[in-house]
């Protein structure tokens, strides 16, 4: 298949492990796939903790391998774990965000990514925890940044803009800001990328189908309106990550579909911009 070029994309474009399925990365492993994402011409390969096979997939040894083998395909890589940067109670989990540094580094990734967590209203934002949390962040290699998810509880355009408020300026912490998660969590994303667009340091991208608990990721449509505007509403440099999932079908094969796919989210809202 050939390659698609990637100075036709307006953002670079970073192929999410879990677009090419969730047992297609276990069964596998994330380097076939990253092949896959080279050539389907994306930038960038997200790298999904909780679709290694084993622990011993997330030894410092099997990361380097693993970060050596999408470097060498011309990539480079964003190290997402599901683990939340504050606990329940809102305050910081120190361990979480160090471990996932320390993951991040052996694999050589430009981007590490956390669930924010913490409660339903907000996280803490005291002297004490922001001390520790910048001192953390300091530490890391990669960008750390923070993403909305599906519950109320770390999903909130107000717990984000809470922190971010609390925060210096050059605090080294930054967003991933998920289009589609705000609706899981009643969150209007247009709302959030106003008031969220200068923290943002990576967009994941998808559109959401269904309704109530039977939502599900899918591929924003083509002149969708919505999407194009709210990609505008946020930083145009920001690398964007397809977190749906590539579709087959009679007359597209999977690795088709990644490569049509990469095209269009980079160029996506263009015309809008």
């Amino acid at each position: 298949m050939k390659q698609i070029s990637r100075q036709k994309a307006v953002s670079e474009v970073v192929i999410v492990a879990s677009a090419f399925g969730a047992e297609a990365i276990r069964c596998d492993g994330h380097a076939v796939w990253a092949s896959a994402a080279a050539r389907a011409g994306a930038h960038g390969f997200e790298v999904r903790r909780e679709l290694f096979a084993s622990d011993a997939d997330v030894q410092p040894s099997a990361l380097a391998r693993l970060g050596e083998r999408i470097r060498a395909r011309g990539l480079w890589a964003v190290y997402s774990t599901p683990a939340c940067l504050f606990r329940d109670d809102g305050a910081l989990d120190s361990d979480a965000l160090a471990l996932a540094i320390n993951e991040a580094a052996a694999l050589g990734a430009r981007l590490v990514k956390l669930q924010l967590g913490g409660t339903e209203r907000a996280v803490k934002t005291d002297g004490v925890t922001l001390d520790r949390l910048l001192s953390g962040v300091a530490t890391s290699r990669a960008r750390v940044v923070v993403e909305n998810g599906q519950l109320k509880a770390g999903g909130t355009i107000g717990a984000f803009e809470t922190l971010f408020a609390a925060l210096p300026r050059q605090s080294g912490l930054a967003m991933t800001f998920d289009t589609g998660n705000w609706q899981w969590a009643k969150q209007d994303p247009l709302d959030a990328a106003r008031r969220l667009a200068p923290h943002v340091a990576y967009v994941h991208c998808k559109a959401v189908m269904g309704e109530g608990g039977r939502r599900f990721a899918a591929a924003p449509a083509d002149g969708d309106a919505r999407f194009a505007t709210l990609l505008a509403q946020l930083p145009g440099d920001m690398p964007r990550g397809i977190e749906y999932p590539f579709m087959a079908g009679a007359d597209i094969s999977l690795a088709d579909d990644a490569a049509r796919q990469v095209a269009r989210i980079g160029a996506f809202a263009r015309h809008f911009e």
